[in-house]
């Protein structure tokens, strides 16, 4: 699939009071606002146009637009995200999709989906089952998707926050994966690129166009993936790992 486009949400100064597991300390608000700077330069690399939204600071995890919607080339699918703290955020995220969708979709209550959630394989969508996206979330989300023609999912997760945390699919049928997913029997068609388990933060990276986006201080995960005959941009995300966030999280690209 082709990019042109992407989404992002400038962090907003509350940041620093965002949802975590993490335990990593909070997060440097003017370090954070350095990094994401870098992550839009980024993407324009990888020959995208950036549409940059501004802070919100009534909600403090409004930078992960990821998790707001889900983007097809046929339709955009507004999700409705696990954390009650997120579920505001979808709708001015909605309004900026209606200026590129004409075709937009929903997720309804009870359902719940988290885009982290929700990884794209060429036509098909692994579905991840976590504390954020819950059965009925998953199968809405199916149903949308084979009105358009694509097909779907689901995984379950153990370990892990979202299924994009731990597995990245590039293209040319290659998947980094950590050892929880490297051992299902959903990827074991796909040509693996295990991450070690002292680097399975590196398993959320990002393939836009010529480029994947890997997260710095991990070489082994950059240089397997420089090995499998991609081009790789590094960025430091350390403030946004300390509100459980990453690579993927920080936009919506289409």
């Amino acid at each position: 699939m082709k990019f042109t486009k992407a989404i992002v949400k400038k962090p907003c100064a509350q940041m620093v009071n965002g949802l975590t597991t993490a335990n990593l300390g909070k997060p440097d608000y003017e370090k954070a606002v350095e990094q994401h700077t870098e992550y839009i330069n980024a993407l324009k690399t990888c020959g995208l146009e950036v549409t940059v939204l501004e802070p919100d600071n009534k909600f403090p995890d409004s930078v992960f637009v990821e998790d707001t919607a889900i983007l097809t080339p046929d339709c955009a699918i507004i999700t409705n995200p696990g954390a009650d703290s997120r579920k505001m955020v979808v709708a001015a995220i909605e309004d900026v999709l209606r200026e590129f969708y004409k075709n937009i979709e929903r997720i309804h209550t009870p359902g719940t989906v988290d885009g982290g959630d929700v990884m794209m394989a060429g036509s098909h969508f692994f579905i991840g089952i976590s504390e954020r996206t819950n059965p009925e979330g998953a199968h809405q989300l199916m149903k949308i998707l084979e009105k358009y023609g694509y097909s779907g999912s689901t995984v379950a997760l153990k370990n892990i926050l979202h299924l994009k945390s731990g597995v990245a699919y590039l293209d040319n049928n290659y998947l980094v994966a950590t050892r929880e997913f490297a051992e299902k029997e959903e990827f074991r068609s796909f040509d693996l690129l295990k991450v070690i388990d002292g680097e399975s933060y590196a398993a959320n990276c990002v393939r836009i166009n010529s480029f994947v986006l890997v997260v710095k201080g991990f070489p082994k995960t950059k240089m397997l993936i420089e090995h499998a005959g991609y081009k790789t941009i590094e960025l430091d995300v350390s403030e946004f790992r300390k509100v459980d966030g990453g690579l993927s999280c920080l936009s919506l690209r289409f």
